[in-house]
């Protein structure tokens, strides 16, 4: 988890985190997605993602290429379209579109085979 700080073996400074009560460990994430409150929405696909438990408490460290996008807005006429296409509803077909990043073909297709 840490590069040679200092010049001391990381298994040395895990050793020393442990007897402080601290543990941590990698998770094997595929994804992590962080949803703002001004509508941004931050991607990390293939994170390194480490879990630190402390006292009761546990906070996770992310790291890896961060893809910044603003909120998908769906169009009404796309939620028609999707929910006359497939036959669901207005708000299943606007979670497919939102899915798919506003793509009507493979909303309809991801609508139908659910």
């Amino acid at each position: 988890m840490f590069p040679n700080i200092g010049g001391m073996d990381p298994r040395k400074i895990n050793s020393m985190m442990k007897q402080m009560g601290i543990e941590n460990k990698e998770l094997p994430a595929k994804k992590v997605t962080i949803e703002l409150e001004d509508g941004r929405i931050l991607t990390i696909d293939e994170p390194t993602v480490t879990e630190i438990a402390m006292q009761g408490q546990k906070s996770y460290q992310i790291a890896g290429e961060v893809k910044e996008q603003k909120e998908l807005v769906v169009p009404s006429d796309d939620i028609d379209m999707v929910a006359d296409g497939s036959g669901v509803s207005k708000e299943k077909a606007k979670e497919f579109l939102e899915k798919t990043n506003g793509d009507i073909a493979e909303a309809i297709s991801l609508a139908k085979e659910n």
